[in-house]
């Protein structure tokens, strides 16, 4: 296959094995493995590339799935997917193709509590628009294997998604508030932000001495993001990025070096889910000039 053909796929197959492994070094290796494999392939000519490329990477990611999930068993800190930034808002094709409505946070935390097949049959049918005989195929698997599977996994991510009751502009009124209200040092009107049964979750990149447990309630919320400032080794700048299609904070040191990065959920005056993640897995993000 011609590198611009499989070119023109790259966008919906990173989409895939970024959505199934969490990490965008992860789908680009799988990306990478499957461009290898199809120009290794010395059989007739592809006829369908999109399913045929959607099946290789699919299986890749399983394989990859099974060793990773064995992997973070060991993580130190609760493990959340690796932030990627997205261009919400600007017609961008990249975008589109990622489908950013599900590509937030806190839906691919759902993903991670499916199991690895679970996870493959619902991205294929729900987000990538696959039908179940298709995914059947791609699986080795029955349509009613397959449906059975897509009904389990559906179940959990509309029982489970959290709320997000904000509009994108009242979304970013709530996040500049954030942003105010930890640069003041008042945590009066910090807590004013956080509804009262608050749960925030954080992965500091599995290095030692970073917060380990999730945390619920108002107070050890605040204790837990003012901390986190003081122990920066420098001042830190706040500002407002899209991240996984939604605008979220991102602090980095004088220097310039991404330090945590903040999802916000729940309605337009208080956050009922928070996501911070730190450390390495903001390394994709890059110094700012």
């Amino acid at each position: 296959m011609e590198i611009e053909r499989f070119e023109q796929f790259r966008p919906q197959l990173f989409g895939l094995a970024y959505r199934m492994l969490g990490t965008a070094a992860d789908a680009e290796d799988v990306i990478q493995e499957a461009f290898l494999r199809v120009q290794t392939r010395t059989l007739e000519p592809i006829e369908a590339p999109r399913p045929y490329l959607t099946t290789v990477v699919t299986r890749l990611c399983l394989n990859q799935l099974t060793a990773a999930r064995r992997r973070r068993e060991q993580y130190l800190d609760p493990w959340l997917p690796e932030p990627i930034p997205t261009a919400a808002g600007r017609n961008d094709p990249m975008d589109h193709a990622l489908r950013l409505d599900t590509l937030s946070i806190a839906f691919l935390v759902l993903l991670e509590a499916l199991s690895p097949a679970e996870r493959a049959v619902f991205l294929l049918h729900e987000v990538f628009d696959y039908r179940y005989g298709e995914i059947a195929e791609m699986l080795e698997k029955s349509e009613a294997a397959c449906r059975q599977l897509n009904r389990r996994a559906r179940q959990h991510v509309l029982t489970n998604r959290p709320r997000f009751d904000a509009t994108p502009e009242s979304h970013r009124r709530l996040l500049e508030g954030f942003i105010q209200a930890a640069d003041s040092g008042d945590l009066e009107d910090f807590l004013q932000m956080l509804a009262e049964d608050v749960i925030l979750v954080p992965d500091g990149g599995g290095t030692r001495g970073a917060a380990v447990r999730v945390l619920h309630g108002r107070e050890k919320v605040a204790s837990f993001i003012h901390g986190a400032r003081r122990v920066a080794d420098q001042a830190l700048h706040f500002e407002i990025v899209s991240l996984n299609g939604q605008d979220a904070i991102l602090s980095r040191t004088a220097t310039g070096h991404p330090f945590f990065a903040v999802f916000l959920h729940g309605t337009a005056t208080q956050a009922d889910r928070i996501y911070v993640i730190a450390g390495k897995k903001l390394a994709g993000l890059g110094d700012s000039a």
